[in-house]
């Protein structure tokens, strides 16, 4: 991702943090590329853009030691708190980190949904974020991820 950006849209499904001690400088690159270039770079929320995960896979830990306090972090969370959680490709593809729960539902109901939080427990948004697809399994079950 480093040099000059195409004059292509990329549209990133999450996780961008929690892979390694760089995730800093990872998720502020991509920042700065969607400032740069709003009309060609595009952020999802991922599952581990959430506070609790970031807390139990490192990145939480790494803006402690690179920072000494947890305003960084902070601000990082908050931000992630704001990124869209689905991405629609020309109104027929529909882009997200994790999948479809087993309630259908269509494109009103994400638009509605209240994103700007921390992912709960249950529900559309834990879906979109958390759910897995499985070739072993013919319709839904639980996922043992969350």
């Amino acid at each position: 991702m480093g040099g000059n950006v195409r004059h292509e849209k990329d549209l990133f499904l999450g996780d961008y943090v929690d892979r390694g001690m760089h995730s800093v400088e990872c998720i502020s690159l991509l920042f700065a590329y969607k400032v740069k270039y709003p009309q060609y770079v595009y952020l999802l929320r991922g599952n581990h853009e959430c506070r609790s995960i970031t807390k139990v896979y490192g990145f939480y830990d790494e803006c402690l030691s690179k920072y000494g306090s947890v305003t960084v972090w902070k601000f990082f969370t908050d931000a992630f708190d704001y990124l869209p959680l689905c991405g629609l490709i020309d109104r027929k593809i529909l882009c997200m980190h994790g999948g479809l729960g087993i309630n259908a539902i269509g494109i009103d109901e994400i638009n509605k949904l209240d994103r700007v939080k921390d992912v709960p427990r249950r529900g559309l948004m834990t879906d979109l974020l958390w759910s897995d697809p499985d070739d072993d399994t013919d319709q839904w079950k639980a996922s043992n991820r969350g």
